[in-house]
């Protein structure tokens, strides 16, 4: 008999209404902004400075993932699951996918088998439009950047060959990397050399994930650096007085999502920086109004131990004063197998030696 995929286990879970999830973090429907029946975001009034001192933070990291990625997301959700088995109050906090990933070999960041959080089909799409307004956000930035060395109203006088800053879109499409812009004539802007980077990369889904309310929002958005003047000046966002208009797209994505597991347990799902690129965790905001509402929070950090936990750790937790009490490293088999010389093809081909060499790199993890 073949195991369900994915989906159809997910498609099969019978999800209660967010309003009884919520009940058991003790929230009412006034608490929640509903997208749904099974979707909501959550005021940022719900966050309490004195819970989250006396709760439990979780970290889930790993050794070097393979292409496949290695269960991070799968194991903090079952262990979560877990935690309220035994008859604790526990919550696990994600980040959201980005439709790279969910269009590529990795696929989709809602975990796995029976160990989901759900709507699965909403959360690794489209969700609740938090990935669409960040890439607003710094769209708009981009789009004022271009105006302004064309307008002759408070010209910044930007020399066009130092703007570091790009444009946006959630999809692979390298063809977009290194693109030329300001084409077909006078109305059309000033031609220069542009690119698109993916969204999860975009600076401002890095400071989303960092900001500790709407006004440190607008601060660190008004901080961004966009390039140089001719006079060799450094250019803002806030030289632009961009920062307001950029937080105004981004009123409803800096609330936390909420959703529930398989076993109709709470989740928050929030933010998605890539670890290689950013942060690599959720929204400093979303642990912590994890940490108001359960008394455990079980949450993940991108790529390794050595990536991701060290910028959850040294980045994340040091500025929002955050204090995990445990941390969780996942190292499967497959992943040692890789790590040990196994080639793609032979991931799921036994092998003690490789998975013995294998071990070097969960060593160097474990430092």
């Amino acid at each position: 008999m073949a195991h369900p995929s994915d989906i159809e286990i997910a498609q099969q879970n019978e999800m209660l209404h967010i309003k009884e999830v919520a009940a058991k973090v003790n929230l009412k429907e006034d608490d929640l902004i509903l997208y749904g029946k099974y979707k909501a975001k959550l005021p940022l009034r719900l966050i309490d400075e004195e819970k989250i001192k006396q709760n439990h933070l979780i970290l889930v990291t790993a050794l070097t993932p393979t292409p496949a990625g290695e269960g991070k997301t799968t194991v903090s959700i079952g262990l979560n699951e877990g935690l309220n088995k035994i008859g604790e109050q526990a919550m696990v906090v994600l980040r959201e996918p980005s439709l790279g990933p969910v269009f590529g070999i990795k696929g989709g960041a809602a975990g796995g088998g029976y160990s989901q959080v759900v709507p699965m089909e909403d959360i690794n799409l489209h969700f609740t439009g938090d990935f669409n307004a960040i890439e607003k956000a710094n769209n708009l930035l981009s789009a004022l950047i271009d105006n302004n060395l064309q307008t002759k109203v408070n010209n910044l006088n930007i020399d066009p060959r130092t703007i570091a800053w790009k444009r946006v879109i959630d999809m692979n499409d390298r063809a977009l990397r290194d693109i030329t812009i300001g084409l077909g004539g006078l109305a059309n802007g000033i031609p220069r050399e542009e690119g698109f980077n993916i969204t999860p990369a975009s600076e401002v889904m890095a400071i989303l994930c960092m900001a500790k309310d709407i006004d440190d929002l607008k601060k660190r958005l008004g901080d961004i650096f966009v390039g140089f003047t001719f006079d060799k000046q450094a250019i803002f966002a806030r030289d632009l007085k961009a920062e307001n208009a950029m937080a105004i797209l981004l009123k409803d994505a800096i609330q936390p999502n909420f959703v529930q597991t398989l076993e109709h347990n709470p989740a928050i799902i929030h933010g998605g920086p890539f670890a290689n690129i950013a942060q690599g965790t959720n929204t400093i905001i979303a642990t912590k109004m994890g940490l108001s509402l359960s008394n455990y929070v079980v949450t993940e950090a991108g790529f390794g131990a050595d990536l991701g936990a060290e910028k959850f750790l040294n980045i994340k937790s040091a500025y929002a004063g955050l204090n995990p009490k445990c941390v969780v490293l996942v190292a499967t088999i497959r992943a040692l197998r890789h790590h040990g010389g196994s080639p793609v093809d032979e991931y799921n081909t036994a092998s003690l030696d490789r998975v013995s060499k294998g071990f070097e790199n969960l060593e160097k993890h474990i430092e």
